[in-house]
């Protein structure tokens, strides 16, 4: 069995021996969303509530396996006025010291975002799958202001799986941080590390950059290598180095060559942390595109209740293993 398979087959067990019940708030606009909730229904990975008019997602259910009719939940807005009044109360008051009045509290609860989050906040569901429709600054800021963030992580930053046949490597930050700061890159690493250990993982991370050991000398350099240095000090106990070129943060030939023995790292990170969203980005969507890697995510960590994010070229296979992760995180 190679990698990639291993940890899918990892995920759906985990998702399968405790199934939660995920909110996903796009079921009834985006085709993807819906057959990817209800195969992974079927899969009895998740119990998925589906948000949405219920005569129209009655009628989409029926067409796609009447049977599930049964095991799935219809969240519609439109007929549940009493519970809007109410979380719009609730908006009101949480945020009327940053100038929010009830008006514009009733328009945010019209949204289905505001809504998604209020639902989640108050246990409706355990978690959130949205995206496919939306961008990532719209996804996230509901849940920001609504869910909030835990103290277990540091900040709010987003992370791909990237499965590749004989291999499986976290890519961090590919969604939140645009420019993050020494300091922050620093904590999206630990974070992350964490986060592969949760998953059975041991993580060994490394800062990447167009140089390796000051190979090359630049400001965009001096932060990562300033990175490097408080996550170590930090997390003394995960291995991590930094500023490293791809080839030797991957590839033991090209680490023997311009690592020294010293480095807790030789050509065998699992967990990549980019300087910015750019790289981030484009690096797991290169990946994804050309190497035929199975990219998963982005999986946000940092909130105090799970929301994972959809990409809007999103497939219905990413939707039904990221209702896999999210019921396993």
């Amino acid at each position: 069995m190679n990698q990639k398979q291993k940890f899918i087959n990892l995920f759906f067990e985990k998702a399968q021996a405790n199934p939660k019940k995920i909110l996903y708030p796009e079921a009834d606009i985006d085709n993807r969303v819906l057959h990817g909730a209800l195969k992974a229904t079927e899969l009895g990975i998740c119990h998925a509530i589906l948000y949405g008019n219920v005569a129209s997602l009655t009628k989409k259910i029926t067409s796609y396996n009447h049977r599930l009719l049964e095991r799935v939940e219809i969240f519609d807005p439109s007929v549940q006025e009493e519970l809007k009044a109410h979380y719009v109360k609730n908006w009101f008051q949480m945020r009327q010291d940053k100038g929010m009045s009830l008006e514009k509290a009733r328009l945010d609860l019209e949204n289905f975002h505001y809504m998604s989050a209020f639902l989640l906040k108050h246990d409706r569901a355990d978690a959130i799958i949205t995206g496919a429709t939306s961008s990532t600054a719209n996804t996230l800021r509901p849940v920001l202001q609504v869910i909030g963030t835990t103290e277990e992580f540091h900040r709010v930053s987003g992370f791909f799986f990237i499965l590749l046949k004989n291999k499986a490597l976290l890519f961090a930050d590919c969604a939140v941080n645009i420019d993050p700061t020494a300091e922050q890159l620093a904590e999206i690493a630990i974070d992350t590390a964490q986060t592969a250990q949760k998953f059975g993982m041991q993580p060994k991370v490394a800062f990447l950059s167009f140089s390796t050991h000051g190979s090359a000398s630049h400001p965009s350099i001096a932060k990562i290598q300033q990175a490097t240095a408080i996550a170590q000090k930090k997390a003394p106990d995960i291995p991590i180095d930094g500023d490293l070129q791809v080839d030797a943060a991957l590839v033991p030939e090209v680490a023997k060559r311009k690592l020294t023995k010293e480095s807790r790292l030789q050509g065998d990170a699992n967990v990549l942390i980019f300087p910015d969203l750019n790289s981030g980005n484009i690096a797991y969507k290169l990946t994804q595109r050309l190497a035929g890697a199975l990219a998963l995510g982005p999986i946000l960590q940092g909130l105090k209740k799970p929301v994972n994010d959809l990409s809007r070229g999103c497939s219905t296979e990413d939707v039904i293993n990221i209702s896999a992760i999210t019921s396993a995180q």
